[in-house]
């Protein structure tokens, strides 16, 4: 049986549904370019210039305080504490979520998206009327020694209800598009839970992992208002890097303020930078997957014994 004829045009070009006008696509690139220059370049260079405008000796002397030192001390600390506190969480909830049909599933879910719906300063509030000491558990804890609110313990659970869904939120829609074959399959072959879990289930959602971990870890650096309604901004004590720059631009000196955020904005670019090489490598692993004899843009081969140079 004959296939049926297929309509050919004069020319060899595929058919395109839609192309805009070279001149439409300049100028869409160029809006997108100048919105980024206007809006994140000329920002990004400001506080640098502001951090450096009293001079490298006051920038040093403002960054090495014992007052800022302090503040970078907590806010690993915190961080420390909040992220692998998160990751665990997420790791299984999106477990729970993606293999499991029970009732209830949709308010998980909801539960987990609250932060992103609630404002931060709301969060803080909300365990200020916890955790304080006329809320419902603060004068039971401090009659026991356990200060929360005002102390880095609230820090910690503020930071950690604020960077609840990062981690949850990158794995869930992984574990999903992942399927329950090979796990089932190694299930079937002996491997035990856990050994399934390690060897399978963790390498195959590995880049949404670290991408949700790198993200949770920027905002718990970064978060202030939830943070700022906890920490009862004790200089020296219960400050983070962000109440920090809030603190020192209240206090009449424009380059100090700027010499501490420049610590955040390259935690920031940090943070970029880690997040570009993950999707490159995703996206490489990705080709790999899908056509493993093609070659890979700025990879060398080797084919019948001779190394091919990179495309």
């Amino acid at each position: 049986m004959n296939p049926l004829p297929i309509h050919q045009s004069g020319s060899t070009r595929p058919h395109v549904a839609t192309q805009e006008h070279p001149l439409a696509q300049v100028l869409l690139i160029a809006v997108a370019m100048l919105f980024a220059a206007v809006f994140l370049l000329l920002p990004l260079l400001n506080v640098f210039s502001q951090a450096f405008s009293a001079g490298w000796r006051h920038y040093a002397r403002e960054v090495t305080s014992p007052d800022t030192v302090a503040a970078i001390r907590l806010t690993l600390l915190v961080a420390v504490i909040a992220v692998p506190l998160n990751t665990v969480f997420g790791l299984l909830a999106a477990w729970t979520i993606a293999r499991f049909e029970f009732r209830g599933k949709a308010l998980i879910l909801t539960l987990i998206d609250m932060p992103f719906a609630i404002s931060p300063v709301v969060s803080g509030l909300m365990l200020v009327l916890l955790f304080g000491t006329q809320g419902v558990l603060g004068g039971w804890l401090q009659e026991r020694g356990w200060k929360v609110v005002f102390a880095p313990p609230g820090m910690v659970l503020a930071t950690m209800l604020v960077t609840l869904p990062f981690v949850a939120r990158e794995l869930i829609p992984a574990m999903q598009a992942q399927g329950s074959e090979q796990e089932q399959a190694a299930l079937t072959l002996g491997a035990s839970g856990w050994q399934t879990f390690w060897r399978v289930t963790l390498p195959s959602v590995k880049w949404g992992l670290l991408y949700g971990v790198i993200l949770c870890n920027a905002r718990a650096m970064g978060e202030f208002g939830a943070v700022s309604v906890v920490s009862g901004h004790i200089t020296g004590e219960t400050d983070t890097l962000p109440l920090r720059v809030d603190k020192l631009y209240h206090e009449f000196d424009p380059a100090a303020p700027f010499a501490v955020a420049s610590l955040l904005t390259l935690l920031a670019l940090v943070t970029l930078a880690l997040k570009t090489w993950l999707e490159w490598r995703e996206d490489r692993d990705l080709k790999r997957t899908l056509a493993p004899d093609e070659p890979i843009a700025g990879e060398s081969r080797t084919i019948g014994g001779g190394e091919v140079p990179p495309a």
